[in-house]
């Protein structure tokens, strides 16, 4: 596990209430197993964040494409203040290794369980928002997330499983099926794990806070792998 200090150092960002900071890194299996009434869990400052990513994503959008439409706008938000997009950057920020966790997430495989990396993401924008106001959340996102969307951010959207449907059938493939093959976490934090076979093979897993997102995230993976295999 990574310290808080590590990761202040890391971001090169320094937490005037350090209890901010830990909450939002608390997982909600750590408050339970604590049972103390001083330790709080993050789930207040991840509604929080979620607010001030969607202000702050929607503000870099309006002013980075200034000839684009309402509706094109909000589909772009719509895929950067997402499951999958946040993982992304959780993940390369290692937040994962910084969650307390109660001993049964631990062993469960929590620190690397989408759902709780993209929770732990909008916590973070929410503490740093209480802590330091909106300027530090915008100085956060132009060093860590922005310079890491693809040119155009349209490219994050579409239909994963219509594009892996239309791949198939423009070159004779059999029928593309999806299988759950599990459902894991407390039914207030649900996560699916989907499978995408085609031709009798497993071509990409997905896992989502839906069937429809795991499914989406399994094409996705299956679309990937078909277009290297095109490649070689």
């Amino acid at each position: 596990m990574k310290t808080l200090k590590k990761l202040q150092a890391e971001l090169g960002i320094a937490f005037r209430d350090p209890r901010l900071l830990k909450q939002a890194f608390t997982h909600s299996s750590y408050v339970n197993e604590q049972r103390t009434q001083d330790t709080q869990d993050n789930e207040r400052l991840e509604f929080l964040g979620d607010a001030v990513l969607q202000l702050t994503v929607s503000e870099y959008l309006y002013r980075t494409y200034p000839e684009r439409p309402e509706g094109e706008l909000t589909k772009q938000r719509a895929s950067i203040v997402c499951e999958p997009s946040l993982v992304q950057f959780a993940e390369r920020l290692d937040f994962g290794a910084c969650v307390f966790l109660g001993k049964g997430e631990e062993l469960t495989g929590g620190r690397t369980r989408p759902a709780l990396l993209a929770d732990v993401f909008e916590s973070f924008v929410g503490a740093l928002y209480l802590d330091q106001g909106l300027e530090a959340v915008r100085s956060f996102l132009q060093a860590h997330l922005f310079p890491f969307l693809p040119e155009d951010t349209l490219l994050l959207t579409g239909d994963h499983k219509t594009k892996l449907q239309e791949f198939a059938q423009r070159r004779g493939m059999g029928a593309v099926e999806y299988r759950i093959v599990e459902e894991r976490g407390p039914a207030h934090d649900r996560e699916f794990v989907s499978e995408v076979w085609m031709d009798e093979r497993m071509l990409g897993t997905g896992s989502g806070r839906s069937k429809k997102d795991a499914e989406q995230r399994a094409a996705s993976q299956a679309l990937a792998r078909l277009n290297e295999m095109q490649k070689a």
